[in-house]
């Protein structure tokens, strides 16, 4: 699984650096689709998110602790401060920090997969978790970053990731989840106790909600309200 899944790291790596490769300065300064930051924030995220998957993969090859980001304020004064830069600064930074985390990964011993580590909110996961996380931030925010990618292109470059990415984030949510059922049509995924019947969609649209990015109008089904899990 983790082999297949590193593979997918890198193609959604590599679709990212095609598609950054023609933003210029003024672009990496436009909006991003995520209210209150520019391209230079989200950009200036993926690559320290890079970074932070790192801390968690070291983290399950050594056994010493590691967490994703720094006390405190830590991970959004990074994020503010790195937007500052110059546009081939950041840019150049998010191809780097990808490549540095594909390495890394390629590097791990078996027994890290399965190894113990804690989320950014304190969820226990395993090192194979780290990766499908890492797999969420990249097809996600490939959304955000408003250049070209919707949820049905960006999912497509998760092929049959689709399933472990969704399950993951269920799995992680620390929040109450409303007790519904969700499929595409191939996977299956249980909410709660799923009680409150069965909510159906293209991966793209589910993901879509899931994340926040929709509100869940192409979706059918008993659609609830209810907080994001990203």
């Amino acid at each position: 699984m983790t082999t297949t899944a590193l593979t997918r790291v890198q193609e959604l790596q590599d679709e990212w650096a095609l598609v950054i490769g023609s933003l210029d300065e003024t672009a990496v300064r436009a909006p991003s689709a995520l209210p209150g930051w520019t391209r230079a924030h989200l950009l200036t995220h993926l690559a320290r998110n890079a970074d932070a998957v790192g801390n968690l993969l070291t983290w399950a090859s050594t056994g010493v602790e590691r967490p994703m980001y720094g006390p405190g304020t830590a991970r959004d004064d990074d994020i503010a401060a790195g937007a500052a830069r110059g546009s081939a600064e950041i840019l150049a930074d998010v191809i780097a920090s990808g490549e540095r985390l594909v390495d890394l990964a390629s590097s791990l011993p078996d027994q890290a997969w399965t190894a113990p580590v804690r989320g950014r909110g304190g969820q226990p996961m395993t090192g194979a978790d780290a990766l499908t996380l890492r797999l969420a931030e990249t097809t996600i925010h490939l959304v955000d970053l408003d250049a070209g990618h919707d949820f049905t292109s960006a999912c497509s470059l998760l092929g049959g990731y689709v399933d472990d990415v969704v399950a993951n984030m269920i799995r992680m949510y620390l929040g109450d989840l409303p007790p519904i059922r969700l499929t595409d049509g191939t996977h299956t995924w249980t909410m709660a106790d799923g009680s409150a019947g069965l909510v159906t969609g293209t991966p793209g649209d589910l993901l879509a909600w899931l994340s926040g990015r929709g509100p869940g109008d192409a979706l059918a089904g008993p659609v609830p309200e209810f907080k994001s899990l990203v």
